[in-house]
């Protein structure tokens, strides 16, 4: 039987919808959700996964580029006491194949960007533990394979939810991290939902993050510094800008448009920004 637990990434619904929940908390592209949307998108979502199935301990294996679906899909999987388990969208097929045999995931999700993937894993019958195969975002260019499910489809077909307290899963993992696989195959690092919590509230505390933020996802959801960054996020009540991966002027474009006041950067990212705020300057003068 299933226990409730104490400590839960999705305890932060609560917040959302007290601090934000007439106010934006996502944005990408056009699209805007208030704090209740949200929360609300995350409720049928994860009815929507247990309804299909989807149980405490399962691993959910997702590849896809940041988007505010991925986000929502994150805290559905985690409520309902799967584990999620995102990978590497820069791997190669054959490197993503090694890492979904490892985990043995019951449902993959991806986008369109991956479709070929899940294409050749259901021809070639590669990963038989694999149940359940969701599209997330446009589906218009797979919409010959019927054995693919979109996830919006999901979230449709549960009309109300009734709010109950999430799951955990078994030793409390809520997600499993690869690793960069420098010394060797990338391996995956279980992670708890006490870990991500503990991670979140350090960086609020360090950071400062608060829920006048606006976070820009410059890093993907599929890296431990996206993801534990957009949980402190999350946690603070801030508002979160979501492009599908790091470009330059997206990036450039989403900070002014949007008054964004933290992302988390490296060097190469920072060098390209200020190159490219050199170069705006110098053409609008």
């Amino acid at each position: 039987m299933a226990q409730h637990c104490r400590g839960h990434v999705t305890h932060c619904l609560g917040g959302i919808l007290a601090r934000r929940g007439a106010a934006t908390v996502a944005v990408s592209g056009s699209r805007r959700l208030t704090g209740a949307e949200f929360v609300a998108g995350v409720r049928r979502l994860a009815a929507g996964l247990a309804d299909r199935g989807v149980r405490r301990g399962d691993v959910v294996a997702v590849v896809a580029f940041n988007s505010i679906e991925y986000m929502e899909l994150f805290l559905a999987v985690t409520y309902v006491g799967a584990i999620i388990a995102p990978l590497n969208y820069r791997w190669s097929f054959e490197e993503a194949t090694q890492a979904l045999e490892l985990v043995q995931p019951s449902v993959l999700i991806f986008d369109d960007s991956f479709t070929s993937w899940a294409i050749r894993l259901t021809e070639n019958k590669i990963l038989p533990s694999v149940a359940l195969y969701l599209v997330l975002g446009d589906t218009s260019s797979i919409s010959h394979a019927a054995n693919f499910v979109p996830v919006d489809r999901i979230k449709r077909t549960v009309k109300e939810t009734t709010e109950i307290e999430p799951f955990s899963a078994p030793n409390d993992v809520a997600l499993i991290c690869f690793t960069s696989g420098t010394t060797g195959q990338p391996k995956g690092v279980a992670i708890s939902h006490t870990s991500l919590i503990i991670q979140s509230l350090a960086k609020i505390a360090i950071v400062g993050y608060g829920e006048d933020d606006v976070y820009l996802h410059t890093a993907p959801l599929c890296h431990i510094g996206g993801i534990s960054s957009c949980m402190a996020i999350l946690m603070a009540g801030g508002c979160h800008v979501l492009i599908p991966k790091f470009d330059t002027k997206l990036a450039f474009d989403a900070i002014r448009e949007h008054r964004v006041t933290s992302f988390i950067t490296v060097p190469a990212i920072m060098a390209d920004l200020l190159s490219y705020a050199r170069y705006e300057s110098a053409t609008v003068f």
